[in-house]
C-alpha cells in the first residue's frame, strides 16, 4: 500500500493511519452517511483508493495520473509515472516515426488504428468522418500524441527530424475543419492543432476555432441531442486546457471568453445533461483562467461531490461500473475540480528531475528548456 505524503489535500486525513485499507475506510464513510461528506473528503478519498491500487493500473493511465498529480502538487514521488509512461511513449515514436519511409507503412498504421477504433455509434460515426482522410489518424493522434508528451517531459524522442518534417509536409487542415469529423472528434481535433503549434509543424488553432463555432453554432442548440451537447461541451473544455499545456499554466479569461460565458449560460443543461467528466472540466476551465470565484465552480463541485461511491470510494461510470481503468479520468479530474492548487507546475522535466534523470530511455533527447 502507497504511503500518502503529508500536503494541503489531505488535511482531512489526519488522524487516519495510512495504512487503513479501503473497504474499513468504506465502512466508516458508510456508517456517517447521514452527514454528507466533504469536498475535502471525496477528495482524499478518491486519491487514496487511487494510489493504493496505481501498481495494477496500465502504464499509460498510471501517466496521466501521475503527470495531473505532479502539476497540481508539484511533488516528486509522481515523477516515476511520468517516467514509465515516457519510457512507453519513446519506445512507440520509435516504431512510428522511424519507419516513415516504408513503403505503405503510413496507409497500413493508419488502416490499424482505424480498425480498433470500436463498433459503437461513436466509433461508426468518426470512421465514417475519417473516409475522406484515411492517414490523418496516423499522422494527429499517433505521431503528434507521442511526441508532444515526449517534448511536454522536456525530450526529442527518436527520430525527431524525420517525423517533424512528415508532420510538416501533411496539411491537417481539410481534416480538423470538416464538420463531420468535429461532431465526431470535438476535443480531439483541437488538441491536435496545439500539439502541432507545439511541435512548430503546423498553425491551425485559428482555423479550428472558426470550423468549431460554425459546426456548433450556440443558437443551434436546441438541435443538439445529448451526445452531441456533450462532444460540443467536450470540445470548449479542450481549447482551454490544450492552451494551458493541459494544467500547467493559467491561461488569458479575455481569450477564452466565448467559451465561459456559454458554460454560465448553460449550467443548468450541463449538469443535467453532461457527463461527470466534462462537468469536471467545465468546473476546471474556470480555474485555469483565474475565474477562482465564479459560482459555476461551486455548483460543478457540488455535482461531482454527491456523484461519489461511498461503497466503491470512487466516482463510477454514469452506468454505475466502479472499473478504475476506465475510471482514473473521471476521478483524478474530480480530485483536480475539488482542490485546486493556489500554484500550477510545469513539466515534469524528467532530465532535471533527481528521482528519474538516471533512468531516462537512451532514445531521448533532453531540450533546452525555456520555463514560463
Amino acid at each position: 500500500m502507497l504511503a500518502i505524503r503529508k500536503f494541503k489535500s489531505l488535511s482531512c486525513l489526519v488522524g487516519l493511519s495510512l495504512i487503513i485499507s479501503s473497504a474499513s475506510y468504506a465502512e466508516t464513510s458508510q456508517s456517517s452517511s447521514s452527514t454528507p461528506l466533504t469536498h475535502q473528503e471525496v477528495r482524499s478519498a478518491i486519491q487514496l483508493n487511487l494510489e493504493q491500487n496505481m501498481y495494477s493500473l496500465p502504464p499509460r493511465i498510471q501517466g496521466h495520473y501521475g503527470l495531473r498529480m505532479y502539476r497540481m502538487t508539484g511533488d516528486e514521488k509522481y515523477t516515476n509515472a511520468a517516467l514509465i509512461d515516457l519510457i512507453t511513449i519513446t519506445e512507440r515514436q520509435n516504431y512510428f516515426a522511424c519507419n516513415i519511409d516504408k513503403p505503405k507503412f503510413i496507409e497500413q498504421q493508419a488502416d490499424n488504428a482505424i480498425s480498433v477504433l470500436g463498433k459503437g455509434p461513436r466509433a461508426k460515426a468518426r470512421k465514417k468522418a475519417l473516409q475522406p482522410f484515411p492517414e490523418f489518424i496516423f499522422y494527429s493522434d499517433i505521431l503528434l500524441r507521442y511526441s508532444s508528451r515526449i517534448d511536454e517531459l522536456g525530450f526529442m524522442g527518436p527520430c525527431h527530424e524525420q517525423m517533424v518534417k512528415a508532420l510538416k509536409a501533411y496539411d491537417l487542415k481539410p481534416a480538423l475543419t470538416d464538420p463531420k469529423m468535429i461532431k465526431s472528434w470535438a476535443a480531439q481535433l483541437i488538441n491536435y492543432a496545439y500539439w502541432a503549434e507545439q511541435l512548430d509543424v503546423g498553425s491551425y488553432v485559428e482555423d479550428y476555432k472558426k470550423a468549431f463555432i460554425a459546426a456548433y453554432p450556440d443558437d443551434k442548440d436546441s438541435e443538439l441531442d445529448k451526445k452531441q451537447f456533450q462532444n460540443k461541451l467536450y470540445g470548449m473544455t479542450h481549447f482551454i486546457f490544450a492552451a494551458s499545456g493541459y494544467y500547467q499554466k493559467e491561461v488569458s479569461a479575455k481569450e477564452f471568453k466565448w467559451i465561459l460565458d456559454y458554460f454560465d449560460n448553460n449550467i443548468d443543461r450541463i449538469l443535467k445533461d453532461a457527463t461527470d467528466d466534462i462537468i469536471s472540466e467545465v468546473g476546471i476551465s474556470f480555474y485555469l483562467t483565474g475565474m477562482r470565484d465564479h459560482p459555476v465552480i461551486k455548483k460543478t463541485q457540488n455535482h461531482i461531490a454527491a456523484s461519489f461511491n461511498p461503497e466503491y470510494q470512487l466516482i463510477p461510470s454514469p452506468r454505475g461500473n466502479p472499473d478504475m481503468v476506465m475510471g482514473e479520468h473521471r476521478n483524478v479530474l474530480a480530485m483536480m475540480l475539488l482542490d485546486w492548487p493556489e500554484t500550477l507546475h510545469q513539466g515534469p522535466y524528467l532530465a532535471e528531475t533527481k528521482a528519474t534523470k538516471k533512468y531516462l530511455p537512451v532514445q531521448v533527447t533532453p531540450k533546452k528548456l525555456e520555463k514560463k
